[in-house]
């Protein structure tokens, strides 16, 4: 296995992927580095020696570097770690800062920019780069602005915010690129069409809770109260796939229960948050407020660089889809009497009395 990288040239794609799974179904440590893989049911990525329990195949994915895997969606497993493992390719660490340069600026970074960062030549960069990420990096990012696009659209914005968001210079090449993937950017953003979302119910101190996840991580933390889980989903999503999965949820359920009582019980859960760009930074910043902590919506905006949008904020929160794991419980109002909550004020008091220990 020291000699794989030699290996995998001469395999074909599919003798490639089955060569991949033999060493992730028998947690082969001498692959650990030269590939990770990602299980879609749960949003994580691995390295090949986890030794967390093995999803099923079809559930499987594979990825020549953490950084690809994390472009669309994916996060590190908490135990193997696997963006922290050495790479055995060389330049694998200056190729992951490439990746992370592309999918973190709203502008694609010039190939020479990213040489120059990586201490390379452009020309030397482009063929690294390509030899461990199996793309260019113009092919990289368009599959990085591709997927922003797709997730704008899923959140709710508008076929134009959604182009300029994910940093298309005009909307016909991001209809060029949706043609591509056989589904118009409105299919795209009415409710959810062409998603597929699991879901499973659990009782909690506070009441029945339901918990759905797409691919990249859980999408939805409702208190269903009496209602049927699925009209509780559908409600958000009425154009998606949804069906219940108990067994590939249970985790992610078990974390959410526990959570109710104890927040750090659902630290690193994957969250699949889909919004326009304002929402998602106040459903991001949501989940820096402490434990314990409650802030105002003024505090909150002003946290966001916006300090006349409190009202904005507010509206943000009240589109959260996602209890408890997005704390907007943790939100008061200016004179510190509890604003409305869409799961019920007692249960927001519930929340904050228990976080505070009290």
């Amino acid at each position: 296995m020291r000699h794989y990288g030699r290996m995998a040239t001469a395999l074909n794609n599919r003798a490639l992927e089955e060569a991949r799974w033999r060493a992730v179904r028998n947690r082969d440590a001498a692959f650990d580095g030269a590939f990770v893989f990602a299980v879609v049911t749960n949003g994580v990525y691995c390295r090949p020696s986890c030794p967390s329990r093995r999803a099923n195949r079809e559930n499987v994915s594979f990825f020549d570097v953490p950084a690809l895997a994390e472009a669309l969606g994916y996060r590190p497993c908490k135990r193997c770690r696997p963006n922290e493992a050495a790479g055995r390719q060389p330049h694998v660490e200056a190729v992951n800062g490439a990746c992370d340069a592309i999918a973190g600026n709203e502008t694609e970074p010039s190939l020479s920019a990213l040489a120059e960062a990586a201490g390379l030549s452009p020309g030397h960069f482009q063929r690294v780069f390509k030899s461990v990420v199996g793309l260019s990096p113009k092919q990289f990012a368009k599959a990085v602005r591709a997927n922003k696009f797709r997730d704008r659209l899923a959140g709710g914005a508008s076929v134009t915010n959604a182009v300029f968001e994910a940093g298309y210079g005009s909307a016909s090449r991001a209809y060029d690129d949706a043609a591509r993937n056989a589904m118009s950017p409105s299919a795209r953003k009415a409710g959810g069409a062409g998603e597929k979302i699991s879901w499973a119910a659990a009782e909690t101190s506070l009441g029945r809770i339901v918990v759905a996840a797409r691919p990249r991580g859980i999408c939805f933390v409702e208190f269903a109260d009496g209602r049927n889980p699925e009209n509780c989903i559908s409600g958000w999503f009425p154009a998606a796939a949804i069906k219940r999965d108990e067994e590939n949820l249970s985790d992610h359920l078990a974390c959410v229960v526990a959570a109710i009582d104890d927040p750090g019980a659902a630290a690193g859960l994957p969250l699949d948050l889909r919004g326009t760009a304002f929402q998602e930074r106040v459903w991001r910043a949501l989940t820096d407020i402490p434990a314990g902590k409650t802030v105002t919506y003024s505090e909150l905006a002003r946290t966001l660089g916006k300090p006349a949008a409190a009202r904005a904020v507010a509206s943000a929160i009240g589109k959260n889809k996602i209890a408890v794991l997005v704390p907007c419980h943790r939100v008061i109002r200016e004179d510190g009497s509890l604003a409305g909550y869409r799961w019920g004020v007692d249960r927001k008091a519930a929340l904050i009395d228990r976080e505070k220990g009290e």
